[in-house]
Parts: structure tokens; C-alpha cells; sequence
């Protein structure tokens, strides 16, 4: 059993130690933590802090390429620098690598830069200091000595002056920061004895001390070979491979694109061209890249040469004609769009030679091209890199930091070996890092948003395409080479909703509304988000003495007297308000401009510290052997109070909840057709028909058939699929008591917002029960929530949301002749417990009842 699994059984167990606060506030803050990367936080921090972690400690980060293991490094300093470590080696295989992450560590304008503007760790700044050796390291800051794996073995075996030697790790303990660390494995892969290999020197360095960590990162990890397993299965403390990163969409979709070599590299163009307008009728300022590959050298230089000349004489016509011979479904989508857009094909040929013009293409043909181009290729994603086409040659294999990249173009025809087949499926895996962007708040940055809309126009934009020769044997193998790196993308199966057209023709859809609420930021008071309680500090003297064990203490001895005193931070303002306001400064949520976007009402930082609706009034008592504290005693207290509500602030400071009211919207804007993908199929369950020969019979229903379903079948779980059968069996007592009864599929088209805290839940079915009564129609609106037994618990708030619903929801009513309308929740259904929501659903039956 790996590591990590170990550590993960300890998390189901509620025994894995949390991410301190520290590390989330010292990072960029435009790098929210996913949860995985939560996870790998808190393995490491759990084992770590274990009795039976050895010493010195040696662990494997294995994550797939774009999973944001820089960031981890990152964090991981924060907490080893706050454990007493303040000497870190960084060391890579590749120069440009090297260059790339101290860029990512050091500068701050970067848009990839990791820490916070400023690092501030017990309330002092925190500086980043880069250095050669440690031999003269700031004991304050934290120290990076930044290197190759090749350039480390070389200082270390031939040393010069102002180096690093072996010295420098016999007295102070050092984390090593291995990147891409499977090259390290030279001596695992093949004991050579009697030889200085790169293993060996890390081992010499990792060994100096007790007190050292070896942090290893890579991606490609080969536990598959023995040697390799039994020297890592204890040391992976976290393992996330490449095809749960695609599962969880936090990756583009990958498409091969098979096309001649005529048409190639303009269909990429083209396509390109495409995601950009469509970024920008949305807004985003994403600028989409292209990477052009080949085989040798001097094909690449060509390959530059004729792309830079052909792009230059492009013309309409061209275009008309591939147009006219491409019949491609996204093909034709791309030029439907561009004429509804009104850019003729001339047009769209005049924008295509200004854009992809020689001043916007880069030719990286060698490692010092690479080594010269390293800042500028890891900023593709700025506003004002003037690049948009990359040729290259393996140079971009490894450490290539790129989210925009959306087209790859082979340009050479010729089958090559399985290796190298392998190596195309890589750089495939390292294009489809997602390129993160979102079209309103509640969407998800860094993850696909449109798995379950494949017809929506920003689909493309969350696609890598490969564009291959049309050759079917080769993409049968580039296939099988992703699925043996982690993506298997045949195991996806798409799937299309359809509404039936008497649910389309029925007046509920072309004139009826669904009720739904909103989220709304609420403005609280101070006092509501500080804890009501008294803080104390307490300051010690520094004197001491000594006793011998089972001998009487001296009771003449005379002890030190402590007395304790209440003050309120007011209090101590108005003695020096100097001291409280430099305590304030300490930390970066007090910033006046930060506490002005919480509180509305706020006129300057001294009413913040003396008002007692903020600061004024929050006590502290304060124990020390002075009747009357000092100065020096009084800023300690008032620091250590911010501190811990600094704490507080951080933890609460955005705060939100879902309204009460309801506000009606058109049926026929929310539910529409529809095309899903489901990233693989399960017998019975998700991504199959519920009339599948896989369901169980009693399940199995041909919705297509049933009236009451508004969608002509279900692709659900199998939880759903149960409820959907459950339903099927009180369909008739429903309608006799209402004219009209739909069961419709939430396919993520609308949300509602719990009343507690704004979260966003998006439930799997509403229902809506129509009858008319005296001219006047009365409208049911139900939700409903399938849940596996195994996710109740962790989904316990949208149980307790929908429960609420039924005394809490009102309705908005946009006329006075609307129709009345109830909303009501259940609770969960769960097929192997049906007894709680059967006697839910039976009172709401009883209830409509006449």
C-alpha cells in the first residue's frame, strides 16, 4: 500500500491534520487551493507531524502535469519556514526550468508569481532571499538557492569559491525541492557502483542532517517497475495521476483533428481565430495559441520559413475553398459563425495575416533558444506578449508552463516509434492544462463548465485539438499512448436531452415560470463576526529558577506576584493609540481599503480601532507581574488580540445567503435541448438510458413514452434512475388530482441559494403540479434530490435547505393574475431507505388533496 493511501483512510477518519491559515493567506490569492491540492497539503502536514515519520523526511509528490505542483512547493515553504526552516535548494534537470520557477518565486509582477504581496508570518514581513549558498543565509527570510541537478553535482564534487560545498548542510537543516524528480532515479533504474550520479549527491546533501526534508515532484512516476515501487511505495505522500485530473475537469478536452498536410496548419488558424472572437464576445482578454511541432531541426526552420510566406499571401479565396472541401461539423460551425458575424471571407483573410504575422511567431530550435525565450514563453497568457504561434522541436517537452495553448499541429506525416508516440501523447497532456476563465461568479475558474453543454459556443474554448495527418492507424496509436498516460478519452460517451414536443407545446413551457431565488452579500456587523468572548494574554517575566527532584520547595522562597487587568482595546488606544495602530499594521486584513469592502459604514482606521461597534470595545485581560502594564506589556496584548481576530476576519470575511424571495423566471429560457458528455459510462447508472438493458427491470422505463417526463430520457445515476421509478408509480394519483404533472431533469440549468450561507445547489429534479380551481391556477414547485447513502452526510445542508423551503420561500409575483404558486422541498430520496421521503412526499399528496 502507498503512502497516500495510508493517509487517505486517515482522512476518512476525520484524523488528517488541517492547512493552516497561514499558508492560504501567504499565497497569491488568485490561486485559490482546489480541493486536491487541500488534500496533498494536509498529507504532508499529517505525516510529518507523525511520531512515525522518519527523519530526515523524504516524500513524492506525484501529480499530473498543470495539477499546480509549483504552488505546493510554495506552500510547503510557508509551513517548513514557520516549523524553523529557512534554507531551501530548488533543483531541476533543465536550465529553463530553473529560470522559469524562480521567476514564479521572485517577481512580483509576474501573473505567475505564488505568494502574496507580502508574506507576513507572526505578524512580521517575511522577505524571499535568493542565494548561492547558505553559508552567510538571512536567519529572517527565506532562502532559495536555485540550481540544475547537473549544476549542483558539479559545485558540490569541484567546488569555487562562494559555492555551495557539502559544509554548508552539516549545520543547518535544509529542505531539497527536487522538480521533475523521475530524472533522479539514475542509480535506482541501474546501481552503479563506485560512481558519483546525481542520486548520490542528493543522497550526500539529504543525509548531512536529521532535520532535512526531501520534497520530490513529478508527474511520470513508474511504480510499474519494481525497483522503482519498492524505493517509493513509502514515500508517496500524495498520489493524483493524470486521469483523475481529467475526471474532476480541471483539463481541456482533447480532440485529434485529422486533416492533409495542405490544409493543416490553416484550419488551426482558423479555429483559433474562432476561440478568440468568441472570447471576446464574452469579454474574457484570452489571446489562443498554436504550436506547430516537428521532427528535426531544420524541418522546423523550413516548416517557420513557408508558414510565415503562406500566411503572408493568404487570401479570401483560399478559404472559400477549404470551406467548399471541409465538410467537418466544427468546420462548419466556424464559418457559420463568421459570416452571421458579418467578416466575409476576405476579411477574415486580412485578419489572419495581421494576427499571425512574423512578428507573432517564435522558432524555439535548440536549448539556448529556449533558455534565451524563457520568460516570455511562461507569459503567453499576458495582455502584451505579441506571441501567438510557437514552431518547436522537443524543446518544450518538460517545465512548459502554457494555459492557452488550444491547437498542436504535427507537422510531419511519418509513423514513428512507440516511444516517441509516447512522448506526443505527453506534450498533449501537458497542452491540455485548462485555461481558466468564467462568465459569471458562481461558475468554476479552473475546471470545465461545459461537459454538461457541449452545443454551447464556449465549448471550444475548453478544447485542445491535435491536428494529425489522416492517417486512421496513427491516431489508433496516439489513442492507445494517451490512454496509457492517464487519458482515456474513449471512455467518455455523449448523450443528448431532448424535450418532448408535447412538453414544448404545452402552455407551462411557452408561458409558465419557474421560481428561483438569489444569492446576496450580507453586511454584518463587526460584533457578529468577532466571538462574544473575553481574550486573554498573559506576559511572563523570564525569570526562573532550578529544583531537585523530591525535594521540598522552599517555602520561604518568595514567588512572583502576577496580577491580572481588563482593558479594552479602546482603552488602550486612548493611552497610546500609536501602539494599538502599529499592531493593526501588522497585519494585511486590517488595510483600510480591505476592511472598507466589508463594512460599508467604515470612515477611517481610527474608528475602526476606537469605536465600540468595531475594536473599541473588546476586552482583554491581561496577566503580568506589573500592577499597571506598560507600554511594552500593552502593545504585546493588543497585538496578540489582532492577531487571533485577524484570524477570525479571515475565516468570515465574505458572507452570504440565498433570499427568501423567489423571483419568477420563463420556463422555456431555463429548459431547452441539450448535449452532455459523460466522461465514462457505468452498467445501470450514469451515462446509460434508464430503458438500458444494464438497469434492473424494475427500473427500466421507455421515458420517451411517459407524459409526465419532460426530457425523452434519463442518463442519471442509478439513484435517480430509482427515484424516476418511484415516481413512475404515483404518477396516477397525481393527476387525479392535478391537471397537469412534469417531472423535469435539472441538467445544471438553474440553482438556488441555501438561506444559511448563499451555497449554490443545483437540484437534480423540480416537479410542477397544475391544477385550475375557480379561474384561478395553482402552481406546485417541487425539488427534488436523489443522494447515495455514501453522501448524505457530506450533503447534509442541501437536505436541510430543502426542508426550510416549504416556510421560507415566497414567490414573487411579476402581476396580480399569476398564477398562485407553492414551492416545496423533500427530503433526500435514497432507494435503499425510502421510508422518509415516502412519508414526505405522502403528506404533500394528503395536503393537496380537496
Amino acid at each position: 500500500m502507498l503512502l497516500c493511501d495510508k493517509l487517505n483512510v486517515m482522512r476518512e477518519y476525520g484524523g488528517s491534520k488541517p492547512v493552516p491559515d497561514y499558508v492560504v493567506k501567504n499565497l497569491n490569492p488568485r490561486f485559490e487551493l482546489r480541493p486536491y491540492q487541500r488534500e496533498a497539503f494536509e498529507n504532508f502536514i499529517t505525516h510529518f507531524e507523525s511520531d512515525r515519520c522518519p527523519r530526515p523526511t523524504q516524500v513524492m509528490f506525484q501529480m499530473a502535469t498543470g495539477s499546480g505542483k509549483t504552488l505546493i512547493m510554495a506552500g510547503l515553504i510557508l509551513y517548513l519556514y514557520k516549523r524553523g526552516y529557512r534554507n531551501f535548494l530548488f533543483f531541476v534537470n533543465l536550465t529553463n526550468i530553473v529560470e522559469k520557477t524562480r521567476d514564479n518565486f521572485l517577481n512580483r509582477e509576474s501573473s505567475k508569481y505564488l505568494f502574496a504581496d507580502e508574506i507576513i508570518l507572526d505578524g512580521e514581513r517575511v522577505r524571499v532571499n535568493v542565494t548561492e549558498n547558505f553559508q552567510h543565509a538571512d536567519t529572517d527570510a527565506i532562502n532559495i538557492c536555485f540550481t540544475t541537478t547537473q549544476g549542483l553535482h558539479m559545485r558540490l564534487w569541484d567546488p569555487k569559491e562562494n559555492s555551495l560545498t557539502l559544509d554548508d548542510f552539516n549545520d543547518c537543516k535544509t529542505v531539497l525541492i527536487s522538480d521533475e524528480a523521475h530524472h533522479l532515479n539514475a542509480q535506482t533504474k541501474s546501481e552503479r557502483e563506485n560512481r558519483r550520479t546525481w542520486e548520490e549527491t542528493v543522497n550526500h546533501i539529504f543525509k548531512r542532517n536529521a532535520g532535512n526534508v526531501l520534497l520530490e515532484f513529478t508527474a511520470t512516476c513508474n511504480i510499474n517497475d519494481s525497483s522503482i515501487r519498492e524505493k517509493y511505495e513509502s514515500l508517496i505522500v500524495y498520489n493524483y495521476p493524470l486521469v483523475k485530473f481529467y475526471e474532476d475537469r480541471y483539463s481541456k478536452e482533447i480532440y485529434t483533428f485529422r486533416a492533409d498536410a495542405r490544409d493543416r496548419w490553416l484550419l488551426a488558424l482558423i479555429l483559433s481565430q474562432y476561440r478568440l472572437k468568441i472570447f471576446q464576445d464574452h469579454r474574457l482578454n484570452i489571446k489562443p495559441i498554436i504550436l506547430f511541432k516537428a521532427a528535426k531541426i531544420d524541418d522546423c526552420k523550413a516548416s517557420m520559413k513557408k508558414f510565415i510566406d503562406d500566411v503572408k499571401n493568404l487570401r479570401g479565396e483560399n478559404l472559400r475553398e477549404l470551406s467548399e472541401r471541409n465538410g467537418d461539423e466544427i468546420i462548419r460551425r466556424v464559418f457559420d459563425y463568421f459570416a452571421g458575424s458579418g467578416i466575409s471571407f476576405e476579411a477574415l483573410a486580412a485578419e489572419l495575416r495581421d494576427d499571425f504575422s512574423a512578428e507573432h511567431c517564435i522558432g524555439i530550435h535548440s536549448d539556448s533558444d529556449a533558455e534565451a525565450n524563457q520568460i516570455l514563453l511562461n507569459s503567453l497568457e499576458d495582455a502584451d506578449n505579441p506571441y501567438r504561434v510557437i514552431f518547436e522541436v522537443k524543446k518544450l517537452d518538460e517545465g512548459w508552463d502554457v494555459l492557452n495553448l488550444f491547437d498542436i499541429v504535427r507537422l510531419y506525416e511519418t509513423r514513428q516509434s512507440r516511444n516517441a508516440t509516447i512522448s506526443e501523447a505527453q506534450l498533449i497532456g501537458r497542452g491540455a492544462r485548462y485555461c481558466p476563465f468564467k462568465i459569471d461568479d458562481e461558475q468554476p475558474k479552473y475546471q470545465r463548465k461545459f461537459d454538461d453543454d457541449l452545443t454551447n459556443d464556449l465549448r471550444i474554448c475548453e478544447t485542445l485539438y491535435y491536428h494529425c495527418q489522416n492517417d486512421r492507424q496513427y491516431v489508433t496509436e496516439l489513442h492507445d499512448a494517451l490512454r496509457e498516460i492517464g487519458l482515456d478519452t474513449k471512455k467518455a460517451v455523449r448523450h443528448e436531452y431532448k424535450l418532448k414536443e408535447n412538453f414544448k407545446r404545452d402552455n407551462l413551457y411557452m408561458n409558465g415560470r419557474i421560481f428561483l431565488n438569489r444569492r446576496e452579500e450580507i453586511n454584518r456587523d463587526f460584533l457578529e463576526i468577532i466571538p462574544d468572548k473575553l481574550y486573554k494574554f498573559r506576559r511572563f517575566s523570564g525569570k526562573g529558577g532550578h529544583d531537585k527532584i523530591l525535594d521540598d520547595i522552599n517555602d520561604t522562597e518568595k514567588s512572583e506576584d502576577f496580577h491580572t487587568t481588563r482593558v479594552t482595546l479602546g482603552q488602550i488606544a486612548a493611552k497610546n493609540y500609536a501602539a494599538v495602530n502599529k499592531a493593526l499594521m501588522k497585519f494585511p486584513v486590517y488595510k483600510f481599503a480591505t476592511l472598507k469592502k466589508r463594512f460599508k459604514n467604515l470612515q477611517s482606521t481610527r474608528q475602526f480601532i476606537t469605536d465600540e461597534k468595531f475594536l473599541g470595545n473588546i476586552q482583554i485581560a491581561i496577566t503580568c507581574n506589573e500592577s499597571e502594564p506598560d507600554i511594552d506589556t500593552l502593545y504585546a496584548a493588543a497585538f496578540d488580540t489582532l492577531r487571533q481576530i485577524a484570524d477570525e476576519l479571515n475565516k468570515t470575511f465574505s458572507a452570504y445567503r440565498g433570499t427568501t424571495e423567489f423571483f419568477a423566471r420563463n420556463v422555456n429560457e431555463i429548459f431547452r435541448d441539450k448535449t452532455v458528455n459523460y466522461s465514462e459510462k457505468k452498467a445501470g447508472s450514469i451515462g446509460v438510458s434508464q430503458n438500458d438493458q444494464t438497469v434492473d427491470e424494475e427500473r427500466r422505463i421507455d421515458l420517451s413514452a411517459a407524459d409526465w417526463f419532460a426530457y425523452d430520457d434519463n442518463f442519471g445515476t442509478s439513484e435517480e434512475k430509482a427515484f424516476v421509478a418511484y415516481f413512475r408509480d404515483c404518477v396516477e394519483e397525481l393527476k387525479k388530482i392535478y391537471d397537469k404533472v412534469y417531472l423535469v431533469r435539472n441538467e445544471r440549468e438553474f440553482a438556488i441559494y441555501s438561506f444559511d450561507d448563499g451555497a449554490r445547489f443545483e437540484p437534480d429534479y423540480v416537479l410542477f403540479l397544475l391544477k385550475e380551481s375557480d379561474g384561478e391556477i395553482e402552481q406546485f414547485q417541487i425539488f427534488v434530490e436523489p443522494k447515495g447513502e455514501h453522501l448524505s452526510a457530506a450533503d447534509a445542508w442541501k437536505e436541510k435547505f430543502l426542508l426550510q423551503l416549504k416556510q421560507k420561500a415566497i414567490p414573487v409575483k411579476i402581476f396580480a393574475d399569476d398564477v398562485v404558486c407553492k414551492i416545496w422541498g423533500l427530503p433526500f430520496y435514497n432507494r435503499s431507505d425510502e421510508k422518509n421521503f415516502d412519508s414526505e412526499f405522502r403528506t404533500l399528496i394528503d395536503r393537496m388533496t380537496p
